[in-house]
């Protein structure tokens, strides 16, 4: 049976309000009163129900009425059914909602945005987000997004931009991965990532040191790559910004060497010119707070 045709073999919602009112009160008169509608076009849409069910689904006595046994088994559904209405309908309408939507990289969204929507939706209960992810520059347009989270120094044209974290570079790796290892850190397997952000390479000679061997592990964004450092499968070297739940979990430990901080970084930017959007301020503020752990 098509769509359309299911549709049209249920009977009308004016006639399933009537019945559920009734059914629920035993009494047409108390129905109508609290439907707004007189006894008689409540007995007339109960009938005109009963017509379409082929089913009788009240006793009529004088003092009153009384479900039969189809009535009782009905009953139960048609109220579900109205209640999971009428509490959609409020979810969806029942107030004003704000729309925005947000291009970023999976990682960026995954292990920064996410942790910080449930203050958000504390802040803004009405604020309905939509995060779309990006994994080239080209997605950004096709986005149309009302925030974009783009990897640079923070000017782009056109664009306004406020830093969502410095990008703080640092090795990390599974405990079980050193502990009790007598062997340099170094000549363990690494794992780079692949994209814009400085590798093993640049981080070495920004910290005086000779480079570790080349990688044998290569992921093309970091969250997969942090999964992969918590297994033990490597050293990585982390954004220390996008590591504080794994450094604060002690899945993920620092190596002793130094952290590098690299002059761009991610950046939460959005149109100079367009709609300033409900609550523009307090998104800026949500994903653009800190964690508070000194990095």
């Amino acid at each position: 049976m098509a769509r359309g045709e299911q549709i049209d073999a249920l009977p009308p919602l004016e006639w399933l309000r009537v019945f559920e009112a009734a059914g629920r009160l035993g009494n047409f008169t108390e129905a109508a009163n609290e439907l707004g509608l007189t006894q008689a076009a409540v007995s007339q849409r109960i009938r005109n129900l009963e017509s379409r069910l082929s089913t009788h689904l009240f006793l009529r006595h004088a003092r009153g009425v009384e479900l039969t046994a189809d009535g009782e088994a009905y009953l139960p559904h048609v109220q579900n059914a109205l209640t999971a209405l009428v509490r959609s309908t409020a979810d969806l309408f029942g107030a004003a909602r704000s729309k925005i939507t947000i291009a970023t990289p999976s990682s960026v969204a995954q292990l920064w945005i996410a942790p910080r929507l449930v203050a958000l939706a504390v802040d803004q209960p009405n604020l309905q987000i939509s995060v779309t992810t990006v994994h080239r520059p080209a997605d950004y347009a096709a986005a149309e997004a009302d925030f974009d989270v783009r990897f640079g120094v923070g000017e782009w044209q056109d664009r306004r931009a406020v830093r969502l974290f410095e990008e703080v570079l640092a090795p990390v790796a599974a405990p079980l991965l050193i502990e009790g290892s007598r062997i340099d850190w170094r000549r363990l397997p690494q794992i780079a990532v692949s994209g814009p952000r400085d590798g093993w390479r640049e981080w070495a000679a920004a910290s005086g040191v000779a480079p570790p061997r080349p990688p044998s592990l290569r992921f093309d964004s970091f969250a997969p790559a942090l999964h992969a450092a918590k297994s033990g499968a490597g050293v990585l070297l982390a954004s220390l910004a996008l590591t504080v739940a794994a450094l604060q979990a002690g899945t993920l430990v620092r190596l002793p060497e130094q952290s590098v901080q690299m002059e761009q970084g991610y950046w939460l930017t959005w149109p100079v010119s367009g709609v300033v959007l409900t609550g523009h301020e307090i998104i800026v503020s949500a994903l653009c707070q800190s964690d508070g752990m000194v990095i």
